[in-house]
């Protein structure tokens, strides 16, 4: 069996359990998809009831269902990491053997000093921070000295933000270019330099929806560098094209919302086109799960769920899906940041007669490895291939 193609779409931070290494990562008992339904009473999402959800582990207000719509399993991260770079590598072939560093403490003081010296501005901040409650905390000083907000998380982030009337956006994102080159150096090791630009007055401060990620390139070749290479489509939707850094891309379609993400995802189902389509859905991660709010992260479960069938309903005989996950990031833990989880593994297609309980898989490279067969492209060194087991 072969598809024409493949339709993948990951739900930004919808992690279901932890890792049994997420001692490691300080995430012992880390349940996004658990804690969510238990906090809001269950959650309401029959259409992946229905592909299976529920037989992936136990979901207050989920069922196990006796006939799955769609194989089902989860999978583990196999790279010592839960950020959104290293998770979308490894579902493309490329395993993290060393991890990007993280800042627990702020950015080196020479670093800083660089990239002051080099933007010609102040910089403000410099710690791990949320990036809400550091705009309400230093939002009105940067209106007045024009300096940058620097922050990190638990991850291999430099956020730059700064106030669109304050900083224009073309600085703003060439004061980003300046970090990115700063700390491509492997003694700073930084995964992803983040413009976080808001507005509005102090006090009432709000993200604006005109972030821009520069990611390190990937360090080899990914699946989707194969299937441009051997003439497929490779579509980008969301903050794709800035994971990879443009790498293995045909076309990328930039999106400010889940809502906006299906639209483009439907947009794509429209077109006649063979090779790969690939989703991020990040509210789910940025607007609810780094600021802690397990309702609005479950609203918005939902309001996936019920625009599934649309999805569904545009696929043709040859077309693939896959949902998943990149990390868990759970509402109700400690902290803002994400946390080490399995994420499910939901495949389907037309011609799926009985559905496969796919199991545990040991790499996120498994959705690599099935692309990469299905369209007989160099298979990455990591990773096996589903094709058979979803037959």
């Amino acid at each position: 069996m072969s598809f024409d193609r493949i339709f993948l779409i990951v739900l930004d931070s919808v992690g279901i359990g932890e890792l049994p290494d997420a001692d490691l990562f300080h995430d012992t008992g880390a349940h996004t998809l658990g804690h969510i339904a238990e906090r809001i009473g269950g959650l309401n999402v029959p259409n992946l009831q229905a592909m299976g959800l529920g037989n992936i582990a136990p979901l207050m207000g989920v069922k196990s269902v006796a006939a799955p719509q769609a194989h089902y399993g989860k999978m583990l991260e196999s790279a010592q990491g839960k950020d959104t770079t290293t998770g979308h590598w490894e579902m493309m072939g490329i395993e993290m053997k060393t991890p990007f560093r993280t800042y627990p403490n702020g950015f080196p003081e020479r670093l800083i000093q660089d990239l002051s010296r080099a933007i010609g501005r102040g910089i403000l901040g410099n710690k791990p921070a949320s990036g809400t409650e550091i705009i309400e905390e230093l939002g009105e000083l940067h209106i007045k000295t024009g300096d940058a907000i620097v922050y990190t998380s638990t991850d291999s982030v430099l956020q730059i933000a700064a106030h669109e009337d304050i900083v224009s956006l073309p600085e703003l994102y060439e004061i980003c270019r300046t970090a990115r080159e700063l700390t491509l150096k492997d003694e700073y090791a930084i995964g992803r330099v983040i413009a976080r630009p808001f507005a509005g007055e102090p006090g009432s401060f709000r993200r604006t929806s005109h972030r821009k990620d520069y990611s390190v390139k990937p360090p080899e070749s990914t699946v989707m560098n194969a299937l441009v290479e051997q003439g497929f489509e490779s579509l980008a939707i969301g903050k794709i094209s800035d994971i990879y850094a443009d790498e293995g891309i045909t076309e990328s379609l930039k999106t400010a919302s889940n809502r906006e993400g299906v639209d483009r995802l439907l947009e794509c189902m429209g077109r006649n086109f063979t090779g790969l389509c690939f989703v991020n859905l990040v509210d789910f991660d940025s607007q609810f799960g780094h600021r802690r709010d397990p309702i609005g992260y479950g609203r918005a479960l939902a309001e996936f769920d019920g625009r599934l069938p649309e999805v569904v309903r545009k696929m043709g005989d040859r077309d693939l899906l896959i949902i998943t996950a990149d990390h868990g990031n759970d509402p109700t833990f400690r902290g803002t940041d994400h946390t080490r989880e399995y994420v499910p593994l939901l495949i389907y297609h037309r011609r799926l007669t009985k559905a496969a309980n796919l199991g545990i898989r040991k790499t996120f490279a498994d959705i690599g490895a099935t692309v990469a067969a299905n369209f007989g492209v160099n298979l990455p060194t990591t990773g096996t291939s589903l094709l058979e087991e979803i037959d």
